[in-house]
């Protein structure tokens, strides 16, 4: 009892004591601060609310304490005087000297690190517990806020020699909760399932890992209530409301269970639609534009869109800044709503200045020229939003942006501002090798669309090889003259030796120029005009394939003998004996020894019926439509180009070549497009010239035609040649004499053999069918969308030939059986040189000498 008596007493002295020692104010001579170590003196001179001179009391000095405490720099404090001099003294709070992060991925260290450095909490920065405990707390709400219920961060204070500390946060961020059911309660007119479809959370699914749409957030919920609220109000139940939601959660923190509480109301329908306001155009050409009419459901989405197309009309009248409202008055007892659009046109606006932003590489004009919104004509609203869509079907940028802001101090300017995102838009390519056939390759090409920013597209390569020698130069100026007529032209000169990789005995030399015209005959559609020179000259070998250069081989026995008799001979018996040539004998029947069955020697070649030597003029018409919303990896809109080639009357060398190619995108969902496609082909000789030339003929397979097949091998075969020797031979006659035959015999040499037993090469054909079906899709994992394309697919095509050899495998006249049908998955991403592209395809439908490559790659196209 004593001893609590004196520990009463000494505490309450020491309470009093503070008082005692103040009771007495006094005039500061000066002030010292003492225990500073990172903290400035001028910090705290300027926190504390004395100054040297005043007189102070103890409130003033429990006023100071509170002041210097505030700052947050300091664990503890103490205030004293020695005479007339006011000492502070002083210990600081630790220094933050490391912080460690562990255990996080859903949110990325640096993300963490910089929300803490805005709360106070950085390397360098003074520490202090309680924003740590705080931002601990918040992180875990964060988390919560994900779905990842069972999430906990602790955190670990480590102290460091100089008053320093190191802060650890660990972090477990535990398992995102999914959501096992969705229950919609009070739904009478709408079945559970067609509310949940416009829902973004659903149930887990077989694609859920891919989606993760069965992930809990607070924010998506939020959402997927004002799309059933809006679903409910765009099919007239203006009373609908939702009365409560239910968010549960399974003891094991795994589980949602979301409740939804509903009232729907009756269905109203619209009584009569009214335009208040100024409607500055004739009120029957803004009726025109509404979609809400009397009598029918009342739809929120209805009213909504009209206003859009209303504000979007005067907008295109230079009424720039337009508002237009639509406000439903309901009648509750006759579930009728009349519906009024308010109409404020403002005052007219006229643009001031179009400008460009983000065009570091392409000068200002190239963007200009695609203006259809000119300065100092009034604001349109569809000229501008035109331009915006020109300058992306250029294909120069990623993302064009356009915004209209008005002219500060005045009333009736604007100024409109493009804001573009430059991407690559050509291809560079160099090649320095060897191959196996093909000896040391040395190559370099040049493609560019936006030639040093100025619009126009130039090409150049050159490639040479054991092989080969190529020399291309291609330009074009789509803005010959200011009105968007384009000019263009270019050079060639090809050397080509087949025979040195084996795939026929023949090579070619050839040289031409052609000038090309464009002219626009509307917005989005373009006619055409090019004139071409060339000049081909074809060297044959003794292998060359039969279409190219006729050689005498049996037709329709390739399993047997040529012949079907012993020792190769050719009509041993058949023919009377004496000397004569193969040429006399193409297109001929004649029996086989020993059989009943008759063979045709097959006819001539392509070169033996038109020379090797050709000279020809082409004229070329075409004709391209384009809607699309960009130039690259476009996801809106369709394109058509037809072109039809023709040798002009009196070349060597007369046909004729159609082309048609088609895209079209549809929408699906929100993430999902529909691309449809096809190229069609039809080509023919006419005149003099006996067939197509052979290297005019149409290829299919790879990329951009039927992917899941090896690049251009669909379609006709070529005939090998087939060689024969002179020989002279002695034959025993029926009466016994003997006498000598000038007979040709097979060559059988081992070179001949290889030559003859080995896969025909593709040749080609005179038809071209190409269909594909994709649907594109967002990549997952990928934040920008925008130069990357990914999509499932379906191919269908062949080459098909109208006058097929009797000898050529694989050759079919147009028949829908033979189409070639693929199935896979393609990704096209615009790199700085020039698109690459992957696909991944397996054969539905194949002919039987059809070659498969399911796995593609290529630097320069797209798929």
């Amino acid at each position: 009892m004593h001893s609590m008596k004196r520990l009463f007493w000494a505490v309450s002295f020491g309470l009093l004591l503070p008082a005692i020692v103040w009771a007495q104010s006094f005039v500061v001579s000066d002030i010292r601060v003492e225990g500073l170590q990172r903290v400035s003196a001028g910090s705290v001179f300027a926190a504390l609310p004395v100054r040297v001179g005043d007189q102070i009391e103890a409130l003033d000095i429990q006023n100071a304490t509170r002041a210097l405490f505030r700052t947050g720099y300091f664990q503890d404090l103490e205030i004293g005087r020695e005479g007339t001099v006011l000492v502070v003294t002083v210990r600081e709070r630790p220094a933050i000297s490391k912080i460690e992060l562990t255990g996080n991925k859903a949110i990325k260290s640096e993300d963490l690190l910089k929300g803490m450095a805005e709360n106070g909490l950085a390397e360098g920065q003074i520490f202090k517990r309680a924003t740590l405990e705080g931002l601990a707390l918040e992180l875990e709400r964060q988390y919560v806020a994900q779905g990842r219920y069972g999430a906990s961060v602790a955190t670990e204070v480590k102290e460091l020699p100089r008053n320093q500390v190191e802060l650890i946060i660990t972090v477990d961020e535990g398992k995102v909760a999914a959501i096992k059911h969705i229950n919609i309660v009070g739904n009478e007119a709408f079945s559970d399932d067609e509310l949940r479809d416009s829902f973004e959370l659903q149930t887990t699914g077989w694609l859920s890992w891919l989606r993760s749409d069965d992930k809990y957030s607070r924010e998506k919920l939020t959402g997927d209530l004002e799309r059933l609220e809006s679903y409910y109000l765009d099919r007239g139940y203006l009373q609908f409301s939702i009365d409560s939601t239910q968010v549960s959660l399974s003891p094991d923190k795994r589980s949602v269970f979301i409740t939804v509480n509903i009232n729907e109301g009756e269905v109203f329908s619209v009584s009569e639609v009214e335009l208040a306001g100024d409607p500055v155009l004739p009120e029957e050409e803004i009726r025109r534009l509404l979609l809400v009419r009397q009598g029918q459901t009342f739809s929120q989405v209805l009213m909504t869109t009209t206003s859009d197309y209303i504000t979007k009309r005067l907008g295109n009248e230079g009424y720039t800044f337009a508002e237009v409202n639509g406000i439903p008055e309901s009648d509750d007892a006759e579930k009728t709503v009349k519906v009024t659009f308010f109409i404020d046109p403002g005052k007219r606006a006229y643009v001031r200045r179009v400008e460009f932003r983000g065009n570091t590489r392409t000068s200002d004009e190239v963007l200009r020229r695609e203006m259809r919104q000119m300065e100092g004509a009034s604001a349109s609203s569809a000229r501008i939003e035109q331009s915006k869509v020109r300058l992306e079907r250029l294909g120069y940028f990623k993302e064009v942006q356009v915004e209209t802001e008005e002219v500060p101090g005045t009333s009736d300017q604007v100024d409109v501002e493009y804001t573009v995102e430059e991407q690559p838009s050509g291809t560079v390519g160099a090649t320095v090798g060897y191959a196996q056939g093909s000896g040391l390759v040395l190559g370099a090409n040049v493609q560019e669309n936006n030639w040093l920013g100025t619009g126009k597209a130039v090409a150049f390569a050159v490639n040479t090889s054991r092989w080969q020698t190529v020399y291309n130069f291609s330009y074009t100026d789509p803005y010959f003259t200011p009105d968007g007529v384009s000019r263009g032209f270019n050079v060639f000169y090809r050397e080509r030796n087949f025979d040195e990789i084996n795939v026929s005995s023949y090579s070619t030399d050839s040289y031409g120029a052609g000038l090309n015209f464009g002219y626009p005959i509307s917005e989005v559609s373009r006619v055409g005009l090019n004139i071409g020179y060339s000049h081909l000259e074809v060297q044959t070998g003794p292998f060359a394939v039969q279409e190219i250069s006729g050689t005498p081989k049996p037709i329709g026995f390739s399993d047997l003998n040529p012949l079907g008799v012993v020792d190769n001979y050719i009509l041993q018996s058949e023919l009377e004996s004496g000397d004569f040539e193969l040429g006399d004998w193409m297109g001929q029947v004649f029996p086989v020894e020993g059989s009943e069955e008759l063979f045709q020697m097959p006819g001539e070649g392509f070169i033996d019926a038109n020379g090797d030597s050709f000279d020809n003029f082409s004229l070329t018409g075409s004709w391209a439509r384009s809607t699309l919303n960009r130039g690259i990896l476009a996801t809106r809109g369709s394109s058509q180009h037809v072109s039809a080639e023709f040798t002009l009357p009196g070349a060597d060398l007369e046909y004729y070549k159609f082309i048609y190619t088609g895209q079209y995108f549809r929408p699906l969902t929100k993430k999902l497009t529909l691309r449809l496609r096809t190229r069609l082909g039809w080509a023919d000789a006419y005149g003099d010239t006996t067939e197509l030339p052979f290297f005019e003929n149409f290829f299919a397979g790879g990329f951009g035609s039927v992917r899941g097949f090896e690049r251009n091998t669909l379609g006709p075969r070529s005939t090998p040649a087939q060689i024969y020797d002179l020989q002279t031979i002695t034959v025993t006659n029926p009466d016994g004499t003997t006498s000598t035959r000038n007979v040709y015999v097979s060559d059988d040499t081992e070179f001949t053999s290889a030559a003859r037993d080995r896969r025909p090469d593709p040749f080609g054909g005179n038809a071209l069918i190409e269909a594909s079906a994709e649907v594109i899709f967002p990549m997952p994992f990928v934040k920008d969308q925008r130069s990357i394309q990914s999509a499932f697919f379906i191919d269908a095509g062949n080459v098909f030939d109208t006058s097929c050899g009797s000898q050529q495998i694989n050759c079919f006249d147009i028949d829908a059986d033979y189409l070639n049908v693929s199935a896979g998955i393609g990704v096209t991403w615009i790199t700085g040189f020039g698109p690459l592209t992957f696909s991944l395809a397996k054969a539905l439908r194949e002919n039987e000498f059809d070659d498969r490559e399911a796995f593609q790659f290529s630097l320069g196209n797209s798929f």
